[in-house]
């Protein structure tokens, strides 16, 4: 019985896809993944569409500090898409107004990912700008 309760608690802090979440940003792991808080629930956000290093491989501190720059301690609103298999919440999610996903990857400090991404979505020809200017990762 407690294991039934336990789990319909944890279900129920979990955002159905479509449903925008507004906080702050509090934490952020990696050029693609943050935690917010938003009205009193903490949830890991991992930003959709978009792929970056992890802080142990090469240049992935630079994504970090990117993204850590664009959002930590700042208002956000989260535009949820559903959950990713590690449980995180997927989602597009703005930062002080900045849409950080598509800000990553123009700053070249993330890449599409191309499994997951629309084959028709702006950030592919975002990508082509930054790797042809040579912007974050693509300097290499």
């Amino acid at each position: 019985m407690r294991r039934i309760v336990l789990a319909a608690l944890l279900l129920s802090t979990l955002p159905a896809a479509g449903v925008e979440l507004h906080g702050i940003v509090t934490e952020v792991q990696d050029g693609d993944s943050v935690t917010l808080l938003a009205a009193g629930t903490s949830y890991k956000i991992r930003l959709v569409d978009i792929d970056a290093p992890e802080l142990a491989q090469p240049r992935g501190k630079d994504s970090w500090a990117s993204l850590s720059g664009m959002c930590k301690s700042k208002p956000a609103a989260a535009h949820t898409i559903g959950e990713d298999r590690f449980g995180r919440t997927l989602a597009r999610i703005k930062c002080a107004g900045v849409d950080a996903n598509t800000e990553q990857v123009r700053r070249g400090w993330a890449w599409v990912f191309t499994r997951y991404a629309p084959q028709d979505s702006p950030l592919f020809a975002i990508q082509e700008d930054a790797r042809r200017a040579r912007r974050g990762l693509w300097a290499d």
